[in-house]
């Protein structure tokens, strides 16, 4: 299962990790972690098109990790519809993915 877990302080998300396999589908043909890889690569590239400095990344074998480093409405934002887009995917998927 794939666990998305969210660090929020009053409004603003300040960490975010996506970790584990989906396990739908044997590797290179699971259509959920398709769906998690480009949601948050997508995201992540946008952000960082947009200004290089609002957040660090980094790949791991057991999954991503995000590290928010601004806080302004675009970022916030933008996190904010890559969440929403991964809890849609909970709501069809929920024994292969979790939103936390």
């Amino acid at each position: 299962m794939i666990k998305v877990v969210i660090k929020k302080d009053k409004d603003n998300y300040q960490e975010i990790s996506i970790l584990g396999h989906a396990k739908y589908k044997d590797y290179g043909k699971d259509i959920v972690c398709s769906a998690v890889s480009s949601i948050v690569t997508t995201t992540v590239n946008g952000l960082l098109s947009l200004d290089e400095n609002c957040l660090s990344y980094e790949v791991k074998e057991e999954g991503m990790y995000l590290k928010i480093l601004k806080n302004d409405t675009t970022t916030q934002t933008l996190l904010n519809n890559m969440v929403n887009l991964l809890s849609e995917l909970e709501k069809t998927y929920k024994e292969n993915i979790k939103v936390m």
